[in-house]
């Protein structure tokens, strides 16, 4: 029952019991998450959806081809300082391994911190004067743009003020032209050499050099038609300063049709027992 208030004619309703809402007790709203309930926040979908509607699609397709190119050329340049570098053949010196107009990965990693190895094929400085002096290059927008992609390593290096030849005597090594059977022998044992150029046999051109520290004796796999170290015993007795070596061409990279990695044959030098 309606408990009355002395000196007041309406009925109270009484206080609720403990543990029960009160009868008329008003309830407060919670709008659902999403939803735009009283005390939600304004949608700020328009917005957005005008934002975007505001950007240019060629705009951001320039900004993700930039960046695709400068994270390209980024990479290349790392992979070109301490990894691999592009070399260009200029000449038949090393045909049937190399062509002319192959295009070969070098490894940077050798001689250091990996090892050279009898058989290596390298790419070294000419820095006895091998080659004649190369004409200068005329000056223009495009040999900028050719030195600077070369640089940063998408273009092989095509100075031709670099050599690439086969390594027969590491430092130490004894190496002499001819035994009895018109082979080279290193340190007393003769070379069946498989990867010399079949369609010539190699003119006899006599030589018995010790390989000095830090230097090793190259040759090209053409021997009719290479000038190595048997053609340069007047400059630095013929051999390369270990020095001057770039790196270990490891794969013929250009044209597709010639991809292939290149040997260092261990087997033709398996029986060189060790420098004296």
């Amino acid at each position: 029952m309606p408990e009355i208030d002395p000196g007041s004619s309406e009925p109270r309703q009484a206080a609720a019991r403990p543990g029960r809402h009160a009868a008329q007790e008003p309830v407060s709203e919670v709008s659902a998450p999403g939803g735009s309930g009283p005390g939600s926040p304004a949608p700020a979908g328009p917005r957005r959806q005008d934002k975007a509607r505001g950007r240019n699609p060629f705009l951001l397709w320039l900004k993700e081809i930039a960046t695709v190119v400068v994270i390209a050329v980024v990479l290349s340049f790392l992979i070109k300082t301490f990894l691999f570098r592009a070399f260009y053949i200029p000449s038949e010196s090393m045909v049937n391994t190399l062509d002319i107009n192959d295009r070969i990965f070098v490894n940077l990693l050798v001689p250091e911190p990996f090892a050279l190895e009898r058989g290596d094929v390298v790419v070294f400085k000419d820095t006895k004067g091998w080659l004649p002096p190369t004409p200068q290059k005329a000056d223009g927008p495009f040999s900028v743009v050719e030195d600077g992609l070369t640089f940063v390593g998408l273009l092989p290096d095509n100075s031709e003020q670099h050599l690439v030849k086969r390594v027969i005597g590491l430092p130490g090594d004894h190496v002499v032209c001819c035994d009895a059977g018109g082979k080279i022998t290193v340190n007393g044992a003769a070379l069946d050499e498989t990867y010399v150029n079949p369609a010539e046999v190699p003119a006899v051109r006599t030589f018995d050099v010790v390989v000095p520290q830090g230097k090793v004796w190259v040759m090209g796999d053409n021997r009719n038609h290479s000038a190595d170290s048997r053609a340069h015993t007047d400059t630095n007795g013929g051999f390369v300063d270990i020095s001057d070596i770039e790196g270990k061409a490891a794969v013929i990279a250009w044209p597709m049709n010639r991809w292939a990695a290149l040997d260092n044959y261990p087997d033709v030098f398996k029986n060189v027992p060790p420098a004296g």
